[in-house]
């Protein structure tokens, strides 16, 4: 009966809880996203924090819509879960959603986590085919089932149970980007490259198989009590092996938060940040008194020293990128880089920007 009990007050206690917030949210997001208005101004003690959302560089639209929804209420995961959906709908960012970049096989394969600040309950999804939205499918794990990770064709049920709808996710763009990489990557297959190929008139696929891509998103938000939550979608590592899971759905890693201290996600090399556990490091770095740029530059140089000689350049160097986004409890925020320049997206108060990553080399 115990046990009965206990299950049945969490149930209640989701439900309760969940239901406004969705409802409050989807009526928001369709609204649109405008520049932020002016927030509270954050106080040490006895006061209101500063409403902010951080995201990864391709985040300018995601913190923007966090921001305005959290000013109107919004709990910060719905708010965090909708600014990213902003870019898994996009079929022009092949790191995530729609128009995300395949597998070697061609077939995208997508991965996502999500965090709650308020409760530390958290809800992931690996290898999810055919669904857009990730983000959302890893907010009702969190939500409506007693799990945290779900993968596959298990995740796939039960995205599809709750409404949501399969459709080919390689875009066109994707696809011709996915068959030059098959043409041009090795000269002792049958594959022949055509005449001309897409680099001429791409110059960000011309990128994109000059240097294989790992591209994600990640948004964290904070609303003026204090509470945070973050989000991470990506559909990984470009041409990766079939059921491939990088960091991006691990949470310790791609993503984490204690509503206490502060939160920490990132983009970048997944099995480095996976073999460290990131951005639980870095929050507990947080904890212990260090600034978001220092805590992030900490956990670099442990990965730095931990990488294999095959990972390095000729200058002993990590030749990989890898990027944290942090943001502390008390409003402090920032983002480091394994190397530089790049940037992040920030949006409060101040307004929407993108400001510049502290760089480790």
């Amino acid at each position: 009966m115990t046990d009965q009990r206990a299950n049945r007050s969490r149930r209640q206690f989701l439900a309760a809880s969940t239901a406004g917030l969705a409802a409050a949210s989807h009526a928001i997001a369709q609204g649109g996203a405008t520049e932020p208005a002016a927030a509270a101004q954050p106080t040490r003690s006895g006061g209101k924090l500063p409403v902010k959302s951080i995201s990864s560089a391709n985040g300018l639209r995601t913190t923007r819509r966090a921001y305005e929804m959290m000013l109107r209420g919004a709990d910060t995961l719905d708010a965090s879960v909708a600014g990213v959906t902003i870019v898994e709908d996009d079929p022009r960012d092949t790191s995530v959603g729609y128009g995300g970049l395949p597998n070697e096989l061609g077939v995208v394969q997508l991965d996502a986590a999500v965090m709650h600040g308020p409760t530390h309950q958290a809800g992931c999804v690996a290898s999810l085919e055919r669904i857009r939205n990730p983000a959302k499918v890893a907010q009702l794990v969190l939500q409506q089932t007693d799990h945290v990770l779900l993968v596959g064709p298990g995740a796939l049920k039960f995205a599809k149970a709750h409404g949501f709808k399969e459709e080919d996710l390689l875009t066109d763009r994707a696809r011709k980007i996915w068959l030059r990489w098959k043409q041009t990557m090795s000269d002792r297959d049958d594959w022949l490259p055509p005449a001309e190929g897409i680099e001429e008139s791409d110059p960000q696929a011309a990128a994109i198989l000059r240097n294989r891509p790992t591209g994600t998103i990640h948004c964290a938000s904070m609303n003026a009590e204090g509470d945070i939550s973050c989000v991470t979608t990506t559909s990984g590592l470009a041409f990766k092996i079939d059921g491939r899971v990088g960091d991006s759905p691990i949470i310790g890693a791609g993503l984490y938060v204690d509503n206490e201290i502060g939160s920490c996600g990132s983009t970048g090399r997944g099995e480095a940040n996976l073999q460290n556990q990131c951005s639980f490091a870095a929050v507990e770095l947080m904890r212990s008194g260090m600034t978001p740029v220092e805590a992030g530059l900490e956990v670099l140089r442990r990965v730095a020293k931990h990488t294999v000689p095959r990972l390095r350049n000729d200058q002993g160097e990590p030749d990989f990128g890898l990027k944290f986004y942090l943001l502390r409890k008390d409003g402090m925020h920032g983002g480091v880089s394994m190397r530089g320049p790049t940037k992040f997206a920030v949006t409060d108060e101040k307004g929407t920007r993108l400001e510049t990553c502290t760089t480790l080399y």
